[in-house]
C-alpha cells in the first residue's frame, strides 16, 4: 500500500479519535480533539502532495481520499451541531451539499464522464476547515485556561465563519450543479 493511501487510512483513524475525544467528556478532550483534527487535515494535504510527487495515484486513493475528507468534515459538523456550537440547519446544509455533489459525480461516472473539482468547491472546503478549526481551537484554549464563557468578539467571529461556510457551500454547490446539469438531464432519459 502506498504512503498516500496509508495517510488516507490514518485520516479515518484520526477522525474516530477526534469524535471519541470530543464527545468523551474526559479531561483535555477538547485539546485531544483539536490535535486529532489538525493532524487529519495535515494528512489530507500530505497524501495529495505525495501522490502527485511520487506519481503513485491509485484507484483506492481516488475513491477513499475524498471519502475520508467527507467523513472527517461530516463528523466534525455533527459534533459541533451536537454541542450547539453551530446550528443544526447549518450542518445539514453543509453535509447535504457534499452528498448531492458526490451523487452528481457518481451519476456522471455511470455515464462515463469524470467531473473535475471546481475551484469554488476547494474554497468551500477551506472555509469549512477554518470554521471547524476555529471552534476546536477556541474550545482547546478555553479548556486549558478553564474559561467557561466566551468573549462577545469570539461569538461574533464564530457566527461570521458559519455564515461564510454556508454561503460558500450553497454557491459552490449551485455553480457545480448548474455547470453539469446536462448529466442529470441525460441520466433521466436513460
Amino acid at each position: 500500500m502506498t504512503v498516500p493511501n496509508q495517510l488516507t487510512i490514518l485520516r479515518l483513524a484520526l477522525t474516530a479519535i477526534f469524535v471519541a475525544a470530543r464527545e468523551s467528556g474526559m479531561a483535555w478532550g477538547a485539546t485531544v480533539a483539536a490535535i486529532a483534527f489538525a493532524l487529519a487535515v495535515l494528512s489530507d494535504y500530505l497524501d495529495g502532495v505525495l501522490a502527485r510527487r511520487l506519481q503513485c495515484e491509485t484507484d483506492f486513493g481516488r475513491l477513499m481520499d475524498p471519502l475520508a475528507d467527507k467523513v472527517l468534515i461530516a463528523a466534525a459538523l455533527v459534533c459541533l451541531a451536537w454541542s450547539h456550537d453551530i446550528p443544526a440547519w447549518a450542518a445539514i446544509i453543509l453535509i447535504s451539499r457534499d452528498f448531492l455533489i458526490t451523487g452528481l459525480r457518481q451519476l456522471a461516472l455511470s455515464h462515463g464522464t469524470v467531473l473535475a473539482a471546481d475551484p469554488a468547491g476547494k474554497t468551500k472546503t477551506a472555509s469549512q476547515m477554518i470554521m471547524i478549526g476555529f471552534f476546536l481551537l477556541r474550545d482547546a484554549i478555553c479548556e486549558s485556561l478553564r474559561i467557561t464563557t466566551y468573549p462577545a468578539w469570539v461569538v461574533s467571529v464564530g457566527h461570521v465563519l458559519i455564515a461564510a461556510s454556508v454561503i460558500l457551500s450553497i454557491y459552490s454547490g449551485w455553480r457545480y450543479a448548474s455547470a453539469h446539469w446536462s448529466v442529470v438531464v441525460r441520466s433521466g432519459r436513460s
